[in-house]
C-alpha cells in the first residue's frame, strides 16, 4: 500500500477508534465487541510501524505506555489548583449558606457533585490537542504525569473542538480496578494497597507508564481552569461544554435551589454510597453563578463559594495500649495513642493523636482502655471515647511528665495555652523538626530530603543547623544507608536549585513563630530583602495588613536572637538567595497609573498578550483584574470572539478598550 492509501487509511481508524472508545469508556455504551475494537487497534499500529511518519500524537496507539521516565518534572500551574474547606455536619451546611447570603443576597443556586475519591489532576489542551497533564501538588507546583496519563481512556487526546483549554479532574481507581490488582499483589505476595484512593495514586507516580496503563485507571472531569476565557457563565453550563468537547464528567449532579435540597441530596447519597462502582468520600457544593463566585472570592488555600461535605467517619473499637510523647519544632509536647492495630475507613491505624493532657483528662482516659476510634474527614485517627463500661480494672492512670522526653528540661506551660512546651533552644527534638519543616514543600522543598534522611543526617552529626544543610558533600551522603549515586547527584541538585528560591520560602522555612507561609509571602513582599526586614521595628511591621501584634514581637525577637544573625550568614555565605523574586504588588494609593484602584475584566481571545500577562501588568499598576463584569466594573478589555461579558459591559454602559488600546496605555 502506498503512503496516500496508508494515510487514508489511518485517519479512518483513528476516526473510528476514538468514537468506539468514547462510547465504551466515557458513555459506558460500547457499540462493538471488544474483539472488534482490539482488531482495529492492530490493524492501526501496523500502519504506524510500516509508515512511522503517521504515528501522531492523538493515536489511540498512544495508550499503552511509552518508554521509562527518570524522573517527573515540575510544572507550575498557570490557576492554582486550590483545595475546599470542609463541612462536617448539618449546621456546617447551614452556616456555609448564610455567608453566601450575606454576601449575594437570596437570588443563587448550588450545584452538587459527588466527591471523587482519587488524585487531583489538571489536563492542558492547545488547539483541541492533549499537551500536558500535572498532579494538583502542593496547589501551584505539580508533577508532570502525562505519559501516565495518556493511558486513561477516558481522558480524550484530541477535543471535539480544537481550542486551547485547562481542565481539572479526578483520576481514580475503579473498585473493580482495585479488587483485582490487590488480587494480582496478593498473588505474587506484594503488599496489598491500603484504598483505592492510594493505589490511583501510586499508579499515576510509577516511572513506567506501562505499569500504570495496566491498573485500568479511570477519570470524571468537573472544572474548567479559566471559564471566562469562554465566555461560560455558570459551573453548571461549564460541565455542559465539557461534555460537548468529549470529556467524562459525573452525570450525578444536581442543581439545588436550596441549602434543604443539598441536605436533601447528601442524605440521598450518604444511604447510596456503597453501591457506586467507584469509591466517594463527600459531596461538593458550589455556588452555580460565576459572576457571583468572582464575587464572594477565595482564601489563600480555598473558595469562599465552595465547601465539601465529608461523610461521617466510620468509628471502630480497638484497646489503647500507651501512651507516646513528641516533642515539635515549636517545643510543645503531644501525646499520642498506640493502638491495637485496627481497620478504620480502609486502612490500618496504631496511631491517633491525643492533643494534649487537657484533652486525656477531658475523656477520662486510661492505659488499657477499649476506645472508639474514627478518621476525622476520613484522613486523621482521633480517639472519640473512652467505653468505661468495659474497664476490668487493670487500667493505669496516665500522666503527662514534668521534664522533656527528649532533652530532660522542664517543661512549661505558657499564660492562656493549653499544650505542655520544651523551651530549651537546644532541644535535639525540636532541632531535628525544625530541620524536617526547612525541607518541606511549602518551605524550601528540597526533594529527597526528607524526614528519614534528616533524622539519618542529625543522628550522624552531619547537621545540627539549616545552614548545615548547604555544606552536605557527595561522600558524606554515599555512607548512609540506601543512598546510590543516582539518589545522592538528585538530592545534591535539589539541595543547589533552593539556594534560587523566592524570600518567602526561607522565611516560612525559618519557622518563626506564627508566621506562616501566607504572612511569609506579605512580608517577603513588602520588604523585599531580608536585611530590611530583619531590622524593622514592631510599629513598620503592624502597619502592614494581615500582621497583628503576636507575630511582629515574634519576628523582632527572632531577628534579635544572636544566633539568627550568624545562620543567616551562613546562609549567604553558602548562596542561598535573600531576596523576593515575585511581582510586588501595587497599591492604588502608591499608583499614579489609570489602572489604579480600577477593576477589569479581560474576555475574548488577545493577540500580542496572554491573559496572564495582561492581569499581572494591570495588578502591577494597582489594578484588580475580575473574571465578571458587574456594575462595579471600570472597564472591560475585548479581544477577538469576546462574547456575553462584552455584551453585558455594553448593557451596563462600561468603558471597553480593545488589546491595541491596552497596550498603548500600559506603555
Amino acid at each position: 500500500m502506498d503512503l496516500q492509501s496508508a494515510e487514508k487509511r489511518v485517519n479512518e481508524l483513528k476516526r473510528l477508534l476514538t468514537q468506539y472508545g468514547y462510547e465504551y469508556y466515557v458513555l459506558d455504551k460500547p457499540t462493538v465487541p471488544d474483539a472488534e475494537y482490539d482488531k482495529l487497534l492492530q490493524e492501526l499500529l501496523a500502519f504506524e510501524e510500516q509508515f512511522p511518519q503517521l504515528k501522531s500524537e492523538d493515536s489511540p496507539t498512544q495508550r499503552v505506555g511509552g518508554a521509562v521516565l527518570e524522573q517527573f518534572d515540575k510544572v507550575e500551574h498557570r490557576i492554582p489548583m486550590l483545595s475546599l474547606g470542609n463541612a462536617f455536619n448539618e449546621q456546617d451546611l447551614r452556616d456555609f449558606d448564610r455567608r453566601i447570603r450575606q454576601a449575594v443576597g437570596d437570588e443563587f443556586s448550588y450545584v452538587c457533585e459527588l466527591k471523587i475519591d482519587g488524585l487531583a489532576v489538571s489536563l492542558r489542551y492547545e488547539d483541541g490537542l492533549f499537551i500536558q497533564g500535572a498532579t494538583r501538588g502542593d496547589g501551584t507546583i505539580g508533577e508532570d504525569i502525562t505519559a501516565n496519563l495518556k493511558t486513561i481512556k477516558a481522558i480524550p487526546l484530541r477535543l471535539t473542538e480544537n481550542i486551547s483549554i485547562e481542565v481539572r479532574g479526578e483520576a481514580y481507581m475503579p473498585k473493580r480496578s482495585f479488587e483485582a490488582l490487590n488480587e494480582k499483589r496478593k498473588e505474587r505476595g506484594e503488599e496489598l494497597f491500603a484504598n483505592p484512593r492510594n493505589a490511583a495514586a501510586g499508579s499515576l507516580r510509577q516511572l513506567d507508564p506501562k505499569i500504570a496503563a495496566s491498573r485500568k485507571l479511570d477519570v470524571f472531569l468537573y472544572g474548567i481552569g479559566n471559564p471566562e476565557e469562554l465566555d461560560i457563565v455558570s459551573h453548571s453550563a461549564g460541565l455542559d461544554y465539557l461534555d460537548q468537547l468529549g470529556f467524562k464528567t459525573n452525570n450525578e449532579r444536581k442543581k439545588c435551589a436550596t441549602i434543604e435540597d443539598v441536605i436533601k441530596f447528601i442524605s440521598g447519597w450518604t444511604e447510596k454510597r456503597p453501591h457506586l462502582p467507584y469509591e466517594i468520600d463527600g459531596i461538593v457544593i458550589k455556588v452555580d453563578s460565576l459572576e457571583q463566585q468572582a464575587e464572594l472570592g477565595t482564601t489563600a488555600k480555598s473558595p469562599r463559594w465552595a465547601i465539601a461535605y465529608k461523610f461521617p467517619a466510620e468509628e471502630v473499637v480497638t484497646t489503647l495500649l500507651d501512651i507516646e510523647l513528641s516533642v515539635g519544632r515549636t517545643g510543645v509536647v503531644t501525646p499520642t495513642a498506640i493502638l491495637e492495630p485496627v481497620k478504620v475507613a480502609g486502612t490500618t491505624v496504631q496511631r491517633a493523636s491525643l492533643h494534649n493532657e487537657d484533652l486525656i483528662r477531658e475523656k477520662d482516659i486510661k492505659l488499657g482502655d477499649k476506645v472508639i476510634v474514627k478518621k476525622a474527614g476520613d484522613i486523621i485517627p482521633e480517639v472519640v471515647n473512652v467505653l468505661a463500661d468495659q474497664r476490668t480494672g487493670e487500667e493505669v492512670d496516665f500522666h503527662m511528665p514534668t521534664h522533656c522526653p527528649e532533652c530532660e528540661s522542664e517543661l512549661v506551660r505558657l499564660e492562656g495555652e493549653v499544650a505542655l512546651r520544651c523551651i530549651n533552644p537546644k532541644c535535639p527534638a525540636q532541632i531535628r523538626e525544625g530541620l524536617i519543616h526547612f525541607v518541606s514543600r511549602d518551605a524550601m522543598n528540597i526533594e529527597g530530603l526528607g524526614e528519614k534522611v534528616i533524622g539519618q543526617l542529625f543522628a550522624e552529626k552531619l547537621i545540627t543547623d539549616v545552614a548545615d544543610i548547604y555544606k552536605l558533600t557527595r561522600e558524606q551522603l554515599l555512607a548512609l544507608e540506601r543512598m546510590g549515586e543516582k539518589s545522592v547527584a538528585n538530592l545534591l541538585a535539589a539541595i543547589e536549585a533552593s539556594k534560587g528560591n523566592s524570600l518567602e520560602k526561607l522565611l516560612f522555612g525559618l519557622g518563626i513563630r506564627h508566621v506562616g507561609a501566607k504572612a511569609a509571602k506579605t512580608l517577603a513582599q513588602e520588604f523585599g530583602t531580608m536585611e530590611k526586614l530583619s531590622s524593622a521595628t514592631k510599629d513598620e511591621l503592624i502597619a502592614i495588613n494581615e500582621i497583628g501584634d503576636k507575630m511582629a514581637d515574634s519576628i523582632v525577637s527572632f531577628f534579635e536572637q544572636e544566633g539568627a544573625s550568624e545562620l543567616i550568614q551562613e546562609l549567604v555565605a553558602a548562596g542561598v538567595s535573600m531576596e523576593y523574586k515575585g511581582a510586588k504588588p501595587v497599591s492604588a494609593a502608591e499608583s499614579d497609573s489609570f489602572f489604579a484602584g480600577k477593576t477589569v475584566v479581560l474576555t475574548g481571545k488577545l493577540e500580542r498578550l496572554t491573559r496572564n500577562e495582561a492581569k499581572e501588568k494591570i495588578e502591577a499598576l494597582g489594578g484588580n483584574v475580575a473574571g465578571s463584569v458587574s456594575k462595579k466594573t471600570h472597564l472591560v478589555i475585548a479581544g477577538e470572539d469576546a462574547g456575553s461579558k462584552l455584551t453585558k459591559a455594553q448593557e451596563l454602559g462600561i468603558e471597553v478598550w480593545d488589546e491595541e488600546k491596552l497596550i498603548e496605555v500600559l506603555n
